[in-house]
C-alpha cells in the first residue's frame, strides 16, 4: 500500500478554495489524501484538545504523522526556550499529547528528524535508544540530516541498529549539498511502514546562507515528470518489502508540494478509499 501526503495543512492554496477558512482546511485537506505530516507539534506540545479536534475532523483510516517536539530531538540548542524541567517531562507531555491520535488508531508515527549537527557517535546513538525507551509502544521513525550516519563505514550500521531498535526509516530525497545534507537510500527497517520524505532539490538554497529567508527559500522546488518517475520506481521497489509506503511532499515554498503530489498519485495510479467528501459549490 502507498499513501500520499503533504506536510502540513495549512499552506497549499491549490488545493482550497479562496474562501476557504483555516478551521476548514483539515476536513477539505483530507477529502485529498490520506495522510499529513502534523508539523506545529515540532515548535510547541500540542494541547489534547487540538489533537481530539483534528482526529474527530479526519476520516476513521486518515493518519498523522507527528513530527516530535524541537526539545526531544535537541533543535532548542538553537537558542529557543524549553518549557520543561525534565527530559521526562517533555517526553511524558508529548506521549499524552498524541495520545487521541493513537486511541482513533490515526498516530501513523511520531518522526524524530535530527538537526545537522547530530552525528553519527555513541553519545548520540545512546540518545537515540533512550528516545526509543521514552516513547514506549508509541510507532517511532528517524530522519537525519547529517551525512556521517550514512557514510560508507557507518551505512550498514546505522541501518541494522534502526531494525534491532524498531524505528522506522524515514528515506530522504533531497540536495546532495555536503555533510548536512544525506543521500537517498531506499531501506525499509520494519515491516509494517517505511516513510519517504521529499525535501526537493534545490542544491543552493539548502544550506544556511546569512539569508533571513532561508528556511523558506531551501524548499523551494517542483520536481519534474522524469524525477518523479525515477522515485516512483524506487517506491514501488519498497511497496513489495513491506506493508505500507509513506510518501510526504515537502517542497512547497513556491506551492509546489500539492501539485507534485497529485502527478505522483496519476503517475501510480492510485486511488485513496476512505477520503472525506469534498465540498462542492453551488455553480
Amino acid at each position: 500500500m502507498i499513501q500520499i501526503g503533504l506536510t502540513g495543512w495549512g499552506d497549499h492554496k491549490s488545493i482550497y478554495a479562496a474562501d476557504t477558512k483555516a478551521h476548514e482546511k483539515l476536513q477539505e485537506y483530507s477529502s485529498h489524501f490520506p495522510v499529513v505530516e502534523l508539523d506545529s507539534s515540532f515548535y510547541a506540545v500540542q494541547p489534547i484538545r487540538n489533537m481530539e479536534k483534528w482526529a474527530r475532523e479526519t476520516p476513521g483510516n486518515f493518519q498523522f504523522i507527528v513530527k516530535a517536539y524541537q526539545g526531544m530531538t535537541g533543535h532548542d540548542r538553537e537558542g529557543k526556550e524549553n518549557p520543561f524541567e525534565t527530559k521526562e517531562e517533555m517526553f511524558q507531555a508529548f506521549r499524552e499529547s498524541v495520545e487521541p491520535l493513537r486511541k482513533a488508531g490515526k498516530l501513523g508515527a511520531v518522526l524524530f528528524q535530527f538537526p545537522p549537527w547530530f552525528d553519527c557517535r555513541q553519545e548520540h546513538v545512546n540518545y537515540i535508544r533512550y528516545c526509543k525507551k521514552q516513547m514506549k509502544d508509541i510507532p517511532v521513525a528517524l530522519e537525519f540530516r547529517q551525512q556521517s550516519w550514512y557514510e560508507e563505514r557507518f551505512q550498514q550500521q546505522t541501518l541494522q541498529f534502526m531494525k534491532r531498535e524498531g524505528w522506522i526509516h524515514t528515506i530522504a530525497d533531497e540536495p546532495q549539498a555536503g555533510v548536512k545534507s544525506v543521500p537517498f537510500v531506499p531501506v525499509v527497517t520494519v515491516k509494517d511502514k517505511v516513510i519517504v520524505r521529499l525535501h526537493g532539490r534545490n542544491v543552493h538554497g539548502w544550506n544556511y546562507s546569512g539569508n533571513a529567508n532561508w528556511r523558506k527559500v531551501r524548499y523551494l522546488y517542483e520536481y519534474n515528470e522524469q524525477e518523479l518517475i525515477s522515485i516512483a520506481e524506487e517506491v514501488k521497489r519498497l511497496e513489495k518489502q513491506c506493508e505500507e509506503v509513506i510518501v510526504l511532499f515537502n517542497n512547497n515554498s513556491g506551492g509546489h508540494a500539492a501539485g507534485n503530489a497529485k502527478q505522483f498519485q496519476q503517475m501510480l495510479g492510485i486511488e485513496f478509499d476512505g477520503l472525506a467528501s469534498q465540498q462542492l459549490g453551488l455553480f
